[in-house]
């Protein structure tokens, strides 16, 4: 049987599940042990780096990082701490929590701005990670491993048992060859909802190939418009979460009143059902931008990438934008990383191509003559038009940086 990793064809999966009150239970239990595991890993790390600062080898500090070593385990932190050998504790959620610290460092030597793991906190949201497993099978299928379907209405997850589930999954059932299940993540959101994420593979495409269209595209990314294209067209920044910045600032300051209504009695806030009513009144308007933002991004990454055959962006990174506090609110409310993403991910699942370029220049640069605006002549953010100094082109500014875009592209790849 074929792993994930020699599978050739990937694929996401999340369905909604509807769990009883002793389910709800156990995914508590193994979200609390996910986080405990990590956050031992994190405090266990810690401890060994400031011993280790010590400069005088006594023998106690010595005993002390190699008792701290021998517990980086799972089963050494379960003999340690007895309540991880609970029974409704699913063992594969020890052993992906010690598996995402080891993933978080391994992220942080490559990329520096990642930041060293730090701790989980607790909050309203639940999560853990499990494996899906064929212990005996020579075929992996979406049927026969310790993840399931039993039918499009039902799932059995280990520890948990069946689940009712929703979500557009029928295709992904009735497909033909195998189908292996990876790693299932397990989640409930702040607004209550229970949700199963599974990663699959198969060596059998999970979409239909679209056919080559010979075009190519590049796209300036811009807080005027969402974006414009090398071709001309312009798609609109629909901005929702400004849409709804006023009823979504009274909702949390109604929240905030209850909050300190509910301390000023000396009770917790997980006893008040006001604040509760109202912190899943705040989610739910919350979610709903998030899922409008995502909506709109997968639809309109999805247009560009089936009907181009290559797709050219500027390198943009959010964070350093962000550091201009005038553009903050705009550049946040567009999601342009996850747009970035989602084109990267679905030019390799329906075999087109999608890069990034450099963006030095893509604006000052004249996409007739190549002439680059310096000096006292660079344009700045309220140029939206302007004329070469030198082939006296008329420039729109955001579909000449489209053009500059896939020109840059396109010498890149030759």
């Amino acid at each position: 049987m074929k792993t994930m990793a020699q599978l050739e064809y990937h694929y996401g999966l999340k369905i909604r599940v509807y769990p009883n009150y002793e389910q709800k239970r156990m995914i508590k239990v193994n979200s609390d042990a996910s986080r405990f595991v990590y956050n031992q890993m994190v405090g266990i790390d810690q401890e060994i780096y400031r011993l280790s600062k010590v400069k005088i080898p006594i023998d106690l500090v010595i005993q002390r990082i190699a008792q701290l070593q021998q517990r980086k385990n799972s089963r050494q932190l379960s003999n340690h701490f007895q309540f991880l050998n609970d029974k409704s504790i699913d063992s594969l959620t020890k052993a992906n929590a010690i598996q995402n610290y080891q993933k978080a460092w391994r992220q942080f030597r490559k990329v520096h701005r990642s930041g060293t793991p730090k701790f989980h906190k607790k909050n309203y949201c639940e999560k853990y990670q499990t494996n899906c497993q064929y212990p005996k099978q020579k075929q992996a299928f979406l049927n026969n491993g310790t993840v399931r379907f039993l039918d499009k209405a039902h799932v059995v997850l280990p520890k948990i048992g069946r689940l009712r589930v929703s979500g557009s999954h029928n295709e992904i059932l009735n497909r033909p060859g195998e189908t292996r299940i990876g790693t299932v993540t397990v989640f409930k959101d702040n607004l209550d909802r229970y949700f199963v994420s599974m990663q699959l593979a198969s060596d059998n495409a999970f979409v239909k190939i679209p056919e080559k269209t010979g075009k190519q595209v590049g796209i300036d990314l811009n807080t005027d418009n969402f974006l414009t294209a090398s071709d001309g067209k312009v798609v609109d920044n629909p901005k929702y979460y400004r849409k709804i910045t006023g009823k979504l600032a009274k909702a949390q300051r109604k929240l905030s009143r209850k909050a300190r209504r509910t301390k000023s009695e000396g009770r917790s806030l997980t006893e008040s059902k006001n604040y509760q009513k109202q912190r899943r009144l705040v989610a739910k308007i919350q979610s709903k931008v998030c899922h409008q933002r995502k909506n709109f991004l997968n639809n309109l990454s999805t247009t560009l990438i089936k009907n181009h055959d290559l797709v050219v962006a500027e390198e943009l990174r959010s964070s350093n934008l962000l550091k201009n506090h005038a553009l903050a609110m705009s550049i946040s409310d567009v999601g342009w990383r996850a747009f970035l993403q989602m084109l990267s991910y679905k030019a390799n699942l329906y075999d087109k191509r999608f890069i990034t370029i450099n963006p030095s220049n893509t604006t000052q640069t004249c996409s007739t003559c190549g002439h680059v605006m310096s000096g006292n002549n660079k344009l700045t953010l309220s140029d939206r038009q302007w004329d070469c100094p030198k082939c006296k082109t008329h420039h729109v500014r955001d579909h000449n940086a489209a053009i500059n875009i896939l020109n840059k592209g396109l010498t890149s790849i030759t």
